[in-house]
């Protein structure tokens, strides 16, 4: 139906154009000497018309309808000169924006037609010129002028906004008509001709809660007090429609989304009345002991809660603090509990807001309180000693068993549990001392030298005996008191030298003592000759009552060459109860000096060698002689290391010089450098060993007929000699010291370099002596004898 009323309302808007424009063509003129427009038609008015000159242009301003879609053109207008007799000689020409191609012109009758439908909004009018002329000589009749021809607008747009969703916030509990956001609509139709641009909003959704001024589209408030945490966001749809809200009117829609933005009205509230909590006599301050949270359903700083404690019996003992994040109030541990002293504590605790609205204070108070009841829980503790550390104090030296102190500790815990004390070895190591485990009395089992450790320092273990992990220490400091055991002694030793032109009463030396007792058992020390050479000839000695003596010279004139060396005895005393004294010897050396006292020689025998040799020649003579016995001693030490003689003589022992070695190795055979099996006896291997505890069986004779070679026969007799004589000797071992290793091993596949397999011999000795030596060397005498022993032998 919309439709239809639209074409209907363009059918006649296009018919009304049609005809005031042909009704006011034939009334208006253009002068040929002012070519500009002589006449006007407005909007509403026709038959108007301006007279400028005798002769011209008969014409108006002409008018066409956009959107025109009718089967012929549109007739916009007639061109007319008042010179046109109609006799079709003049010919009009049509030129400008347009001609040609939107705009036609009948060139005989002056009809200018439109050929396109046309949109006001692509462009609301057209300028063009029209000129007459002859048609046959084409000769300008009049001069050209321009004329406008203008697109009449009708509504074929509808409203648009700028955005097609809005975004917008308000304060809840905002009063009404609280402006909120305004919205702008458009409409691309001509805003001069008609209610075709002309916009009224209004609200499709969202009241009750909001509504929106018609002509300026500025959305406000409807309802009072609306709550944010009841609702938070609300869409809205605003409309602008055209031809003022009017029937047949188009419109256009948007959607706008509005949050109501918190404001502090509502105070903090805690979900319970009471909260319980408990806590460990064990906890540490510090220690977290429960949580409380109010709420509030504002958010942001208008939600930030303060904790804090107001009152009640346990404020000493607890604090609270903020959580920020979570919005909770922490209650911690202040102070150590006791729960044998008290049981359990109750606080009250207030939640605030941080940030107060003046606004909404007649709302009440912005915070709310609540009671904490904590009970202390009962914590198995370990002993607890009367006090952190014990000091006692006993003499040195006392008997062993003596009572140095006691030591006391107590269970804290209800159970009152019985307790047993122990020394920790590891602060005894010498153990000193020993505790009573009942009664925790401690007692020494040693003597105690102060002078060798003044203090000990002791821990000691109190424990539970039903619970043994619960265990307590405490330091323990014993003064070994001194008493007066060390007699006074030298404070070094001294040695004095006295001039032999020394004066009489000259003092010489200066001596002090040392005592290893305390200064209370020796604040002076007296220093005396004993009885016996009180009336001593050569020394005497003065106290000087400041723990020093001086020793003087009591006559003139020594000599070193009577004496050089006097031993003074010195007794010394020292203040203690009973005081203790001792003798010490002070040594004196008789020097030669000069006339000013100065100290030349304190050797006696510079009188008797004053002739002889000096100090350095004696010296020197000294270092001689330890270097010549050096020199002997490492003489010695080479000459028994050097090797023995290759030729034995008969008075030494060939049993303890001459080894034999038959083993040549293995050849290449023999891979690994020490084994065993190349050193083995293979009659061993065999089963025959021959026993060395035991004389040998049978002595090997010469054979009768063999004589040794002449070169050899000191060897030969040599060794029958020493066979025979340990063989016959009782006291010798029943064999030898002959080694013997019967394995050669079984040669290298590249052949043997000893001449021992040849043979012949280009050698001209006779080696047959060597069947004289027995069956050990007969393999030699095989290899090196003549024929004929051999086939003896065989």
């Amino acid at each position: 139906p919309k439709m239809k009323e639209d074409h209907c309302l363009h059918a006649a808007l296009l018919c009304l154009g049609v005809l005031c424009y042909s009704h006011g063509l034939t009334t208006e003129r253009l002068n040929h000497s002012r070519p500009s427009l002589h006449g006007h038609h407005d909007k509403g008015k026709e038959g108007q018309v301006l007279h400028r000159s005798k002769r011209g242009w008969v014409w108006n301003q002409f008018f066409v309808i956009e959107e025109y879609t009718g089967p012929d053109p549109v007739l916009v207008g007639r061109l007319h000169s008042d010179i046109d007799s109609g006799d079709g000689n003049i010919k009009y020409i049509l030129s400008g924006e347009g001609a040609g191609i939107i705009f036609v012109i009948d060139d005989k009758s002056g009809n200018i037609h439109a050929t396109k439908t046309l949109d006001r909004e692509e462009r609301a009018q057209y300028t063009l010129t029209a000129q007459a002329v002859d048609r046959n000589t084409n000769r300008p009749l009049e001069p050209p002028s321009e004329f406008i021809v203008k697109v009449q607008d009708i509504n074929d747009n509808p409203p648009e906004f700028l955005h097609e969703n809005y975004h917008a916030n308000v304060p809840e509990r905002s009063n009404v008509g609280t402006s909120v956001i305004q919205v702008t609509a458009s409409d691309a139709d001509d805003p001069t001709y008609g209610n075709s641009a002309k916009l009224v909003y209004s609200i499709l959704e969202g009241q009750p809660y909001f509504s929106v001024e018609a002509q300026t589209g500025i959305i406000r408030t409807a309802l009072p007090n609306m709550d944010r945490e009841a609702k938070e966001e609300y869409h809205v749809v605003i409309q602008a429609k055209d031809m003022g809200g009017h029937m047949g009117g188009l419109s256009g829609t948007t959607k706008v989304t509005i949050t109501l933005t918190d404001v502090n009205d509502n105070p903090p509230k805690f979900p319970q009345s009471v909260y319980q909590m408990s806590v460990s006599e064990a906890a540490v301050p510090g220690e977290e002991v429960g949580r409380v949270k109010a709420k509030d359903p504002d958010i942001g700083e208008n939600g930030l809660v303060a904790y804090s404690i107001i009152d009640g019996d346990g404020m000493d003992m607890f604090e609270i603090t903020t959580d920020y994040e979570t919005q909770e109030g922490v209650v911690k541990l202040k102070k150590t509990l006791d729960y044998e002293t008290k049981k359990s504590y109750s606080l009250k605790v207030e939640a605030a807001n941080v940030h107060i609205d003046p606004k909404f204070i007649s709302n009440g108070p912005f915070k709310d309180t609540v009671t904490v009841k904590i009970a202390v829980e009962d914590a198995d503790e370990p002993p607890v000693f009367l006090k952190p550390s014990y000091i006692f104090e006993v003499q040195e030296n006392a008997a062993s068993g003596t009572v140095v102190g006691k030591v006391h500790a107590k269970d804290p815990d209800a159970a009152n549990s019985a307790i047993r004390y122990s020394i920790d070895r590891h602060t005894d190591l010498e153990r000193y001392f020993v505790i009573n485990a009942e009664d925790g009395n401690i007692k020494t089992i040693k003597a105690l030298d102060r002078e060798e450790m003044a203090w000990h320092n002791i821990s000691v273990f109190a424990v539970e005996v039903h619970k043994q992990h619960q265990e307590a220490k405490v330091p323990v400091a014993i003064k070994v008191v001194d008493v007066n055991d060390n007699a006074p002694k030298l404070a070094s030793a001294y040695e004095a030298f006295v001039c032999e032109n020394a004066r009489s009463n000259q003092q010489f030396i200066t001596i002090s003592a040392d005592d290893k007792d305390d200064s209370a058992n020796g604040p002076r020390f007296i220093f005396s000759l004993p009885p016996e050479i009180i009336h001593n000839p050569n020394f005497t000695l003065r106290d000087n009552r400041d723990n020093t003596a001086s020793v003087l010279v009591r006559r003139e004139g020594f000599s070193r060459q009577k004496q050089d060396l006097y031993l003074l005895p010195i007794v010394i005393s020292d203040g203690g109860v009973p005081p203790l004294s001792s003798t010490n010897t002070l040594t004196i050396r008789v020097c030669g000096c000069d006339s000013s006292g100065s100290l030349l020689s304190c050797n006696a025998e510079a009188y008797v060698l004053n002739a002889g040799l000096s100090t350095g020649a004696l010296i020197a003579i000294l270092a001689c002689i330890v270097i010549l016995l050096v020199i002997v001693v490492l003489f010695v030490t080479l000459k028994r290391q050097k090797k023995e003689p290759l030729i034995v003589f008969e008075e030494e022992d060939v049993r303890e010089n001459i080894i034999t070695y038959d083993d040549e190795g293995g050849g290449e055979e023999d891979t690994e450098a020490f084994d065993i099996a190349t050193l083995q006896n293979p009659d061993g291997i065999n089963g025959f060993i021959p026993r060395k505890d035991i004389k040998p069986e049978y002595q090997y004779l010469p054979r009768p007929g063999l004589r040794p070679a002449p070169n050899s026969v000191d060897v030969d007799d040599f060794i029958n000699t020493r066979i025979q004589e340990a063989d016959n000797d009782p006291t010798a071992p029943p064999y030898d010291s002959i080694q013997i290793y019967g394995y050669e091993g079984r040669g290298s596949v590249a052949g043997s370099l000893s001449s021992l397999e040849s043979a012949t011999t280009d050698s001209d000795l006779d080696y047959d002596y060597l069947q004289n030596w027995g069956p050990r060397f007969k393999k030699l005498a095989d290899l090196y004898g003549s024929k004929d022993t051999f086939d003896d032998d065989s």
